[in-house]
């Protein structure tokens, strides 16, 4: 008789002929029996570890892992008292509870957990719960204690470092509390902080890892389209990458500029950059919203771009954030032609005028004035703008790009809105000058 080893890698066929001759009861159980299933990157590293940090690739198996950990450890721990923190509830409700990964999926039919949602609270049989947060929300932190937490996707969360630290203080019964971090590689400081903290065991892997469990068609057109570049390294590699050699704005430096979403209430102006879609199909509109706030700082407030939209879409997305936030005009990049632009937009019931920008002046001329007032602590971001400051972080000095993606779209975009805004305030010192 094979061993289980040899038969989880044998061809289908020859698991199905086992496992066909096994009890209903024997074969429900083993289905849901982690210990047997998991790859050995997936296993909790030994030693006396308080952080368990998994960065791998998409489709490793991160929520698989940390679900089955945290199932593990209520059913050996009755009580227990657990923390699920995610980037908001929406996606802790649904990735980490009800996610064909989460815990409501994994659970074997005689142990499965009961959620009550208006509590975002998880009960099992033994009276162990858990209980869900959003980092967004770090002072809901504040009061309660857990022996035990899963952390999903850290490297997005809204007020990373401040969400952490209030989870931290909540780890306070038993004698050995323990925190399992799963996330996709960024660079962003709560990651690179807990990678040189004691206590912090990592575990690293790539999307190749589950290749049995994933699409093959999917998988080979995503090492053909991403293999080798920046993206595919983070995404698919699982590699955390620092910052770009020339690049104009760093992580450090955009997170210095970081203020709460509540400075940009009632600003003085507001001003959208637009970067339409330069190919019918596979580009992003860019749509960025930065304003004028009342202490003169210029920020960014809003990243409504749009990715593959056709005319009429961008259009109505830019038309919808105007009238959300009440701005004054549009300034849009326009090598296809300002006129058509303005035409699309007018399409979209936009009335605001529209400043046309040319690529041909030079991105990397336009953009570095622009990150120079961030340095100069000119330029805030009124909250987390991930996949906008990821392209930030991709453009280099000269005009050059190495970020994610074909197209800086959004970088651009904001670029465009935030070059306006400070010309703008430039032109207000002026003598003599008045702004129209």
């Amino acid at each position: 008789m094979k061993s289980l080893d040899e038969l989880r890698h044998s061809p289908p066929s020859a698991f199905a002929a086992w496992a066909h001759r096994l009890s209903d009861d024997r074969a429900a159980k083993l289905m849901t029996d982690w210990a047997w299933w998991r790859r050995d990157d997936q296993c909790p590293p030994g030693g006396d570890w308080r952080v368990w940090m998994l960065l791998a690739g998409r489709g490793f198996g991160k929520t698989r892992t940390g679900a089955e950990w945290i199932r593990g450890y209520a059913e050996t721990h009755p009580g227990a008292r657990i923390a699920l923190v995610a980037a908001s509830l929406h996606e802790g409700r649904q990735i980490m509870v009800e996610g064909e990964s989460g815990l409501l999926a994994i659970a074997p039919d005689y142990d499965r957990p009961e959620y009550e949602s208006s509590l975002r609270r998880l009960n099992w049989a033994n009276g162990a719960v858990a209980t869900l947060y959003s980092a967004a929300e770090p002072e809901s932190l504040r009061g309660p204690e857990h022996g035990a937490a899963w952390c999903d996707e850290i490297a997005k969360w809204p007020q990373g470092e401040t969400a952490w630290d209030n989870l931290m203080l909540t780890m306070r019964i038993g004698d050995a509390p323990r925190v399992v971090a799963t996330t996709t590689p960024r660079a962003v400081p709560l990651v690179r902080r807990l990678k040189g903290e004691p206590g912090v065991a990592i575990t690293g892997g790539s999307t190749a890892a589950n290749r049995l469990n994933l699409s093959g068609p999917w998988l080979a057109a995503m090492r053909g389209i991403y293999g080798g570049t920046r993206l595919g390294r983070q995404e698919l590699d699982g590699e955390m990458l620092e910052d770009i050699e020339g690049a104009l704005w760093t992580r450090a430096l955009v997170e210095r500029c970081r203020v709460d979403a509540d400075a940009a209430v009632k600003p003085l102006r507001v001003v959208i950059g637009v970067d339409p879609p330069a190919t019918a199909k596979g580009d992003a509109c860019g749509i960025v919203v930065a304003a004028l706030l009342r202490d003169k700082k210029v920020a960014v407030v809003e990243d409504a771009s749009v990715e593959n939209p056709p005319p009429h879409v961008w259009a109505q997305a830019v038309a919808a954030a105007a009238a959300r936030w009440g701005a004054d005009r549009i300034v849009a990049e326009s090598n296809m032609g300002g006129e058509m632009v303005e035409s699309t937009l007018r399409q979209a019931d936009c009335a605001l005028p529209v400043v046309p920008v040319y690529a041909s002046v030079g991105k990397g001329r336009r953009a570095e004035p622009v990150a120079i007032a961030y340095e100069r602590g000119e330029v805030v971001h009124a909250g987390v703008f991930a996949a906008l400051e990821d392209q930030l972080c991709g453009l280099q000095t000269g005009g050059g790009y190495a970020g994610p993606g074909r197209s800086p779209d959004r970088a651009d975009a904001c670029v465009w809105a935030l070059a306006a805004l400070l010309e703008g305030k430039r032109r207000a010192r002026e003598p003599g000058v008045r702004r129209v």
